[in-house]
């Protein structure tokens, strides 16, 4: 197969998915750099990146190598959500611009962490924040932003983080889709975010698929099992104590 015609493949399905060069490199922890070289036909993914990329991509290796037979469109990701407690109760004493002045000082220091640690921003709702780490050591790398953005931000910010499978497409119509993310572990992670207002006393809380199999060990506060609305099995949850 051609290199140029791999480069486009890859550069099609990106901009199909609405991600940018960006947003691969991080989610696979490689420059963005090697992904512009990809696109140019300069030079291929390492074959241990194929399945990785064809699983951000939402194809199958096959397809990027010319095959006809479309491939899984989920892979595993950790899920990073952000709240800050009491921005209603601001926005209501706020003009709209000030607020949205004031939301987005927090997004910029928020988006700016997660980028540092090769997460990938999808949506801003609000004064919520919505991320996904995947590729190698997702976890550890979820749970060093959410450390960090905890630091850094001076607001009353809330944190949830959950691993497991995500799609990755763009929704909405044709005209106006963005990229987006889907599935169970984006709703734990939410609901992880909101148990974290009441019972963690840091502000960050991560469900237990987030502390399995972790390279380090990771200091724990509170740890409960949580029947969340609208989740069939109930969630073993944990604050995360920044060391």
């Amino acid at each position: 197969m051609l290199l140029e015609e791999l480069g486009n493949r890859i550069r099609s399905q990106r901009e199909k998915r609405g991600l940018k060069q960006q947003d691969i490199a991080n989610a696979l922890n490689i420059s963005p750099q090697a992904v512009s070289k990809w696109e140019r036909g300069e030079n291929a993914p390492d074959i241990g990146m194929l399945p990785l990329l064809a699983r951000l991509l939402g194809v199958s290796t096959d397809w990027l190598l010319s095959a006809n037979e479309e491939g899984r469109d989920v892979f595993e990701a950790t899920v990073l959500a952000t709240s800050v407690y009491g921005a209603y109760k601001k926005s209501v004493g706020m003009e709209p611009r000030d607020f949205a002045n004031w939301a987005n000082g927090i997004f910029l220091v928020v988006t700016e962490i997660s980028l540092h640690y090769n997460g990938v921003p999808v949506k801003y709702m609000g004064d919520g924040y919505l991320c996904f780490f995947s590729g190698v050591n997702h976890r550890e790398r979820a749970i060093d932003a959410a450390v960090r953005i905890r630091r850094a931000v001076s607001e009353d910010i809330k944190i949830g983080l959950a691993t497991g499978e995500i799609y990755l497409g763009s929704v909405g119509h044709h005209d106006y889709a963005r990229a987006d993310i889907m599935g169970e572990v984006v709703n734990i992670a939410f609901l992880t975010m909101e148990w974290a207002e009441c019972n963690a006393e840091s502000g960050i809380a991560a469900a237990e698929t987030v502390l399995q199999s972790l390279s380090r060990p990771v200091t724990l506060g509170k740890k409960e099992s949580v029947h969340f609305k609208g989740v069939a099995q109930p969630a073993e949850v944990a604050e995360i104590v920044p060391s």
